[in-house]
């Protein structure tokens, strides 16, 4: 998949650079051609000497280099690569990449690129959390931008947090991603994601603790196969996948409109955390104590969307997959929740306490159909969505044939 392949690789100046050389070690064992490009901040942390010898390419790091703009200007440099990387990508340098500026080699190659990019951030953890990170990563996602990571875990300087550069193996999957086959392309897929909010007054609601992780890595992999993505999510933190329509709903009366709105479609995945009930009369104003008694609601349930479009007589896909989010007997209830709701698949998978399923970063999923059951290993969602999207491929390439 990747042998072959042109990218760049700019390395910018933080203490997980030394992760960058195995990066451009295991990329040109893949069969890559690595341009390498240093910041001088980055000089700190590795050698030029040591990133040209794994890429046994030259390192590019100076903007005014007269040879190197007779040889390859930087503009032909920008252009001439399949995918750029950025790993570590600092605070700094998306701060540059954010806002526009070229004052180096490295922030004019994304400035002057029309290639896709990839970052993979690493920083201290208040230097993540902080606004204006924050607001320059939702630049870049707004542009095009792809981000790997960051992970939670000890920082260098002994804090603990998000911030740490996502590890080698992990941007592989990512770089992976972007050039694999586009089996999918002209096909439409509508994606649900993240929880519902059934509101009690107005600041109380029924939810869940889904993050939206699933269902934005399965809409970022069905991008990646060519596929058109309508994306409708709950209230969630992370960012929606770049290059889908979105749709951000917060109950699911308004799920079920935005998901019935999309349609026509090839294929759905109803990843979301859909609330099984919601109060029939929400309150107006805030409850209050009131000497130890305590409210009582009348509940309703809410629109089945799984089973409504699984069971629709016009423009149903014809490809409908469901979750199960499951904390005992999962392989029945999920054969039961097949035959129930009509679907083709349930994706069904253990959130009990301990799993750390919801709002975690790994998966463990049992795919259910008519003819199979296949325990799928423990793997991250990102990698489970891969492994979904795959087969759900083969399966329309079978309708085909």
């Amino acid at each position: 998949m990747l042998n072959g392949k042109k990218v760049i690789v700019i390395i910018t100046g933080g203490i997980a650079a030394y992760k960058s050389l195995e990066l451009v070690r295991k990329l040109t064992q893949k069969g890559v051609k690595v341009i390498p490009v240093m910041t001088k901040a980055a000089e700190n942390f590795v050698t030029p000497m040591a990133v040209s010898a794994l890429a046994q390419e030259k390192v590019f790091n100076n903007l005014f280099d007269l040879t190197d703009e007779a040889e390859m200007g930087h503009i032909e440099l920008s252009r001439s690569a399949d995918l750029i990387v950025v790993a570590p990508a600092s605070a700094d340098f998306i701060a540059k990449a954010a806002t526009g500026q070229a004052n180096d080699l490295a922030s004019t190659l994304i400035l002057a690129t029309d290639t896709n990019v990839l970052m993979a951030p690493a920083m201290n953890v208040r230097m993540w959390e902080n606004a204006i990170t924050q607001k320059n990563i939702h630049t870049l996602n707004e542009i095009g931008i792809k981000f790997a990571g960051p992970n939670e875990g000890d920082m260098a300087c002994g804090e603990f947090g998000y911030g740490r550069m996502a590890e080698v193996d992990e941007i592989l999957e990512n770089i992976e991603l972007h050039f694999g086959n586009k089996k999918l392309k002209g096909r439409h897929f509508i994606v649900t994601s993240g929880p519902t909010r059934e509101p009690i007054d107005p600041v109380r609601f029924i939810g869940n603790r889904s993050s939206g992780k699933q269902g934005t890595a399965i809409a970022e992999a069905l991008i990646q196969k060519g596929a058109k993505v309508t994306f409708v999510s709950g209230p969630v933190e992370i960012s929606p996948p770049f290059g889908s329509k979105v749709i951000k709903v917060e109950t699911a009366d308004q799920m079920y409109e935005a998901v019935h709105s999309a349609l026509p479609a090839d294929g759905a995945f109803f990843t979301a955390a859909v609330a099984d009930w919601k109060v029939i009369k929400t309150k107006n104003q805030k409850l209050k104590k009131q000497n130890g008694m305590i409210p009582t609601f009348d509940l309703s349930e809410t629109e089945d969307i799984l089973a409504s479009v699984s069971k629709l007589k016009k423009n149903r896909p014809k490809m409908v997959i469901g979750f199960a989010a499951e904390t005992e007997n999962i392989l029945i209830n999920a054969k039961s929740k097949l035959k129930k709701k009509g679907c083709d698949f349930i994706v069904a998978n253990d959130v009990s306490l301990g799993t750390q399923t919801m709002g975690g970063d790994e998966n463990t999923a049992i795919l259910v159909s008519e003819e199979i059951s296949e325990q799928l290993p423990t793997m991250s969602k990102r990698a489970l969505a891969e492994t979904l999207v795959e087969k759900i491929s083969q399966s329309f390439e079978e309708m085909d044939a």
